[in-house]
């Protein structure tokens, strides 16, 4: 079989594709045949084909779990108008958790919210394992045995990846905040540091310190949420009305009159 002919059968290949294809498995699908190419020969194919798309709006791209034929990221805002729906919207709790697994595996639940400030609500856990971008890797040797999470092959081919060494480094992250200061985090995390002490600080913060430890937006779990619906009900006035009544009619003074005969 000659190089252009391999180049086209695999060309064929991989646009009918519909994950990425390894060159084991592109290997595999010549078995039977008497005059099939050698890995290397599939190697070199592929790498013709790469050059020969150089110019073009599509790419033969390598990544965690093979090769595709992908449209280059520069066409994506006029591909993307063939679709209706929108892209998902991550929030800012989810990307940070996200990052910290990427850059800091394996790593646990625990030791995430220590460098976040604020717990993780199971939710995020949830969406990434459930978007294949983060698993468990194993259990840590320390008392409750936490689960070690750490990033998947999917996560690398979402993001175009091919290892973890190819994420940017925290110094081009740095180096990305000051040329856009909106993305910055550390001068929004002074703000809300100064805002908490300014309210502890405060006669009302002392007050609600002394009835319950503060949660900020991003510690909220949805359990919380649901006792905020709930306090927010009729229902809830209702039973708040009837422990007022029990805790009446229990008064001591009463049981002691009772007794005297007053």
């Amino acid at each position: 079989m000659t190089l252009d002919e391999t180049k086209n059968i695999l060309e064929a290949i991989l646009l009918s594709a519909e994950k990425p294809m390894s060159v084991e498995h592109l290997d595999s699908i010549f078995d039977g045949d008497e005059d099939r190419p050698t890995r290397d020969d599939i190697r070199k194919a592929l790498h013709d084909l790469a050059d020969e798309y150089a110019g073009r709006s599509f790419e033969l791209k390598q990544i965690a779990s093979g090769f595709r034929i992908q449209v280059k990221q520069d066409y994506a805002p006029w591909v993307g108008r063939l679709w209706e729906e929108k892209p998902a919207r991550y929030t800012r709790a989810l990307l940070e958790t996200m990052a910290l697994v990427a850059y800091r595996q394996p790593i646990t639940r625990g030791e995430i919210e220590e460098v976040r400030g604020v717990s993780v609500s199971s939710n995020i856990i949830r969406t990434l394992q459930e978007r294949s971008w983060i698993k468990v890797l194993g259990h840590k040797d320390v008392p409750g045995k936490p689960a070690l999470y750490g990033t998947t092959r999917e996560f690398l081919d979402y993001f175009n990846l091919t290892t973890l060494d190819e994420l940017p480094t925290l110094a081009a992250i740095k180096d990305l905040d000051k040329a856009y200061p909106e993305l910055a985090l550390g001068d929004h995390v002074d703000e809300l540091d100064d805002d908490a002490e300014a309210l502890a600080e405060s006669e009302e913060g002392e007050a609600a310190a002394a009835a319950a430890e503060p949660l900020s937006e991003n510690s909220e779990t949805a359990e919380e949420a649901e006792v905020d619906e709930f306090v927010e009900t009729d229902e809830a006035d209702e039973v708040v009305d009837a422990v007022d009544t029990d805790d009446e009619s229990e008064d001591p003074e009463d049981e002691r009159s009772s007794a005297t005969g007053a």
